[in-house]
């Protein structure tokens, strides 16, 4: 298929409302639109502390494109007003939600186009990869990376953002035609219902345990030190608004803590190995020892326990010891899913996500039927689309695998 390049918005790059003036009158004119609101923000991953927003675009018919900096006028609550129940468009929903809702702006209904493509069954769905799939264009994507949090803007990147919403309000009929034919209409419509309460991943327990690397440090010492560190260097990014890697990466963080986990006395100095590590070594060097020297010290009774208790079903891979019966309904399970994925043509993910599977199958009861199945997974979170067609599946499989 020979694809347009998709280079310039129809009615040009819009001015970025930096006032409430014009944030008041760019409401005004949202309010007057009709249908449906392409909407998506940018932030600054890896450069910046958080996922805050720092553009928010809109496109409706009838407004136009409205590019808004949240830096400079904060509360968009006038135009969530303005919007009133009109639906949003949205392109990975989850990854907004939780920035718009910090501005001022929750939808009252959705259409995330990125889900309505994992349900459609495409392999690919990138905004440019659906796009070139449904609408037949090219949308370049070599700034969606940048410092979104740089002033002023640089006009490519605003010509990059409106061009985001320009075609958002196309590829979501696109989208919605192409699941209402396979029969799918429904089970979207379901999924973007349960969007509306998504406010951003639940809070871990003990963050700094997914410091990378940290496989390989040892003893409640080393461990200790992995998390001295990562709490100094999260305190210090949130002060200087700066992503944490980039106060330290996570390799110079389990590297330290390798290299110390067995020490009797506080380091004079603290070195890496890798050279692209050693810079921000060297510029925090004072206070890198000092907070390693201040692990050292801890009694043991305040070091970290190794790994904390399972708060859910243990591995998979630890099944197969301690109840072989759930290990085999598991195993059944997934073969029965994966089976039914690819029929449908939905990844298998989406069918039922593989925690929720687990929970189920580690705690259920010993011969469940297909509704008692269907309630518990209802119960856990699971949308009706989905237990309609796994309840009676995970039923089959602890059918044929009684427990005793």
């Amino acid at each position: 298929m020979t694809l347009t390049p998709l280079t310039v918005p129809r009615d040009g790059v819009p001015d970025v409302v930096v006032d409430e003036r014009v944030l008041s009158r760019a409401a005004d004119d949202i309010a007057r639109g009709t249908g449906p609101v392409a909407i998506d923000a940018e932030r600054a991953s890896g450069y910046r502390y958080g996922q805050r927003a720092y553009l928010v675009q809109l496109r409706r018919e009838g407004s136009g494109t409205w590019l808004i900096d949240p830096m400079a006028v904060p509360d968009l609550s006038p135009v969530g007003e303005a919007l009133g129940d009109a639906e949003w468009i949205l392109h990975a929903a989850t990854q907004d939600l939780p920035c718009l809702t910090e501005v001022g702006l929750r939808p009252q209904a959705l259409f995330d186009t990125e889900l309505g493509g994992r349900l459609a069954g495409l392999p690919r769905v990138g905004l440019g990869a659906m796009v070139e799939y449904y609408l037949g264009l090219s949308l370049a994507k070599e700034h969606s990376a940048v410092d979104w949090s740089v002033r002023p803007l640089p006009e490519p990147w605003l010509l990059y953002a409106a061009l985001d919403v320009e075609v958002l309000g196309d590829l979501r009929d696109a989208v919605a035609a192409d699941l209402e034919s396979q029969g799918k209409a429904g089970w979207a419509a379901e999924e973007f219902e349960h969007l509306l309460s998504f406010s951003g991943p639940e809070p871990r327990t003990d963050p700094w345990r997914r410091t990378s690397g940290m496989h390989r440090v040892r003893g409640r010492r080393g461990i200790g030190i992995v998390r001295a560190l990562w709490e100094w260097r999260d305190a210090l990014a949130q002060q200087l608004d700066v992503s944490p890697g980039r106060v330290l990466p996570d390799a110079a963080i389990s590297e330290i803590a390798i290299a110390n986990q067995r020490a009797t006395t506080a380091p004079r100095r603290i070195t890496v190995t890798e050279p692209r590590l050693s810079r921000s070594v060297r510029r925090h060097q004072e206070a890198i020892v000092e907070v390693v020297a201040a692990a050292l010290a801890l009694p043991e009774d305040d070091l970290p326990v190794v790994s904390l208790p399972p708060s859910g079903p243990p591995p998979p891979k630890a099944w197969a010891d301690r109840d072989p019966v759930a290990a085999a309904r598991l195993a059944r399970a997934r073969e029965l899913l994966i089976a039914v994925s690819a029929e449908l043509a939905v990844p298998v993910e989406n069918l039922l996500t593989p925690d929720l599977l687990r929970r189920y199958l580690w705690e259920g009861p010993p011969a469940p039927t297909t509704e008692e199945v269907a309630a518990s997974l209802r119960e856990l979170g699971a949308r009706q689309w989905q237990t309609t067609i796994t309840a009676p599946l995970i039923s089959l499989a602890c059918t044929e695998h009684p427990a005793t």
